[in-house]
C-alpha cells in the first residue's frame, strides 16, 4: 500500500538525532512527520535480538496506538573484532544516561583487549532496518548498511552516538566530521530510506 501526499507518518523514535533525520528525509515527499513523543505514545521494551525484531516492535506498537502508519528504526553499529557487538545493544551500551562517550570508549577498550590496534583489525559496519507498520497490513522492512573502519580517539562533533569513532570506506573524515548532507548520502540510514522511500513514497 503506497503512502501519499499530505498522510501522516509517525516516527517510533524518542531520539532527536534519528528524528531530524527522518524529517529531512520525508520533506521532499510531502508527508507529515509526527514523533511518537509528540502523540504520548510509550517507548516499548525493545526484546528482540535482531534489528528487524526491534524495529518491528517499535513501529507495531506506535501504529496500534496512534491508529496510523508508523516508521521505525533500528539500527547500530557492528564491530567485527568485537564478535558483532554492540549491534543491537548499541544504545545500551550508553547506559541509562544515554552517555555516548562511554558507549564509545567501551568499543575501543574491547578493540585494545582483543588485540585490533590496526586499520585492517577494526573494520565495522553501521546497519539500519527501518519497519514500516501501516494499520491492517503486515510489516515491511528495508535494510540499509555501510562499510567502514573504527578510529580512535574520536573525531568531529556533527552526528550522534557512533559517529565520532566510524569512518565509511572510501572516506578519511569519520561521521562526525562530516556535513549532515554528506553524511546523509551515503549513511546506513539514507540507504534503507532509499529502498523505503522507492517501494512506498510518492514520487
Amino acid at each position: 500500500m503506497q503512502l501519499r501526499r499530505g498522510d501522516t507518518l509517525v516516527i517510533a523514535t524518542h531520539n532527536q538525532g534519528k528524528l531530524k533525520e527522518f524529517r529531512e528525509l520525508l520533506e521532499p515527499h510531502g508527508l507529515t512527520a509526527v514523533p511518537a513523543g509528540d502523540l504520548g505514545l510509550a517507548v516499548p521494551e525493545e526484546t528482540g535480538v535482531t534489528f528487524e525484531e526491534n524495529a518491528e516492535i517499535k513501529a507495531a506498537a506506535a501504529a496500534k496506538a496512534a491508529g496510523l502508519p508508523a516508521l521505525a528504526d533500528d539500527s547500530g553499529v557492528v564491530v567485527d573484532a568485537l564478535g558483532g557487538a554492540p549491534g543491537v545493544y548499541s544504545a545500551d551500551w550508553a547506559g541509562p544516561a544515554k552517555d555516548f562517550a562511554l558507549a564509545l570508549r567501551k568499543v575501543e577498550d574491547g578493540l585494545r583487549d582483543a588485540g585490533a590496534n590496526t586499520p585492517a583489525l577494526r573494520t565495522a559496519r553501521f546497519v539500519a532496518v527501518l519497519c514500516l507498520v501501516m494499520p491492517g497490513h503486515p510489516a515491511e522492512f528495508f535494510k540499509g548498511e555501510v562499510e567502514g573502519t573504527i578510529v580512535w580517539p574520536p573525531r568531529g562533533t556533527n552526528g550522534f552516538g557512533y559517529d565520532p569513532i566510524f569512518v565509511p570506506d572510501g572516506h578519511e573524515r569519520t561521521f562526525g566530521e562530516m556535513r549532515r548532507s554528506e553524511k546523509q548520502a551515503l549513511s546506513h540510514r539514507a540507504r534503507a530510506f532509499a529502498r523505503f522511500a522507492e517501494a512506498r513514497l510518492p514520487k
